[in-house]
């Protein structure tokens, strides 16, 4: 079998999240300005002193990346920047975040989450680029927060955090950002039916997904059109999507209650108004953000 390109070298969707959201944290807009000046941090010189320039962010990203998407990362950070503070206030015990490519709350919210065991998984190629990163900026790295390399298509998801220290009683937050998409069905199928076995009552999850008409490129949704070719060519294709309308049956599976559910144009709603009402950015359509707690362990 041919490896994935994630299997051998840094995820290239890693890499460009990180760039979007280092890009945000520029903006003048507050629609678009985010805060994650860590991102920023972790650019190589000579693109973090290129996108200071005027413009020259918006250009990248008008020429490389599918309509909506610069929008939907932004929303989407926001999002679950605000579900991740919750749970640090709510006293979670453990932090799980799949698929964590660059993501960096456990540096920007560290001092909230000094309580919080924080574990990261991703490919090995990724992490090894973030660790990387982080000793080059000399980043210190909190003593909370467990590195745990997995190939999630063959690896256990549930012994790799059971080595990495993970208590199954605890109440926990899952973070999947940016990752049913690239797995097989299968994979989705015992990624959730791992996540319900690990997870106590009262554990959320909270997850991004696209709709299921994406993969059969039916072209509905702003945005769509060339965005799954796009995803092709980087070497990381998009296999999973579900049903519009299907997530509370989807979460039901595996014993969990939609808390809350939000699509492109309801992320436009919260994040891309200005004072005056006026929409100020376009969120892509292919893509909507679900939270759901574990009502009670099986």
């Amino acid at each position: 079998m041919s490896k994935k390109r994630i299997e051998t070298k840094t995820s290239r969707t890693a890499e460009w999240m990180c760039l979007c959201r280092a890009i945000s944290s520029l903006e003048k807009d507050y629609c678009y300005r985010s805060d994650d000046r860590v991102a920023l941090s972790l650019l190589p010189n000579f693109l973090r002193l290129l996108i200071h320039l005027p413009f020259v962010g918006r250009l990248l990203l008008g020429v490389f990346a599918a309509k909506g998407i610069y929008e939907y990362v932004i929303a989407r950070t926001k999002y679950i920047d605000g579900v991740f503070k919750q749970a640090l206030s709510d006293q979670f015990s453990q932090i799980v975040l799949f698929g964590a490519g660059f993501d960096t709350r456990a540096l920007r919210f560290q001092e909230e989450a000094r309580q919080t065991k924080i574990f990261e998984m991703d490919a090995p190629p990724t992490l090894e680029a973030k660790l990387g990163q982080y000793q080059k900026r000399h980043l210190v790295i909190p003593p909370n927060v467990v590195f745990v390399p997995i190939d999630f298509d063959r690896e256990s998801v549930a012994l790799k955090l059971d080595q990495a220290g993970f208590k199954r009683d605890e109440r926990s937050l899952f973070i999947l950002e940016g990752v049913l998409e690239y797995l097989q069905p299968q994979s989705v199928d015992q990624t959730f039916q791992t996540i319900q076995e690990l997870a106590a009552a009262g554990s959320e999850v909270v997850f991004d997904y696209i709709y299921a008409s994406v993969l059969r490129y039916e072209h509905i949704y702003y945005g769509e059109k060339g965005v799954v070719e796009s995803m092709a060519k980087a070497g990381e294709q998009w296999h999973f999507g579900i049903e519009k309308g299907e997530i509370v049956q989807f979460l039901s599976r595996y014993g969990f209650e939609l808390r809350d559910h939000r699509d492109g144009r309801e992320l436009e709603e919260m994040y891309f108004k200005d004072p005056s009402g006026r929409t100020v950015g376009k969120v892509n359509g292919t893509h909507c953000l679900a939270r759901a707690v574990r009502a009670q362990a099986c």
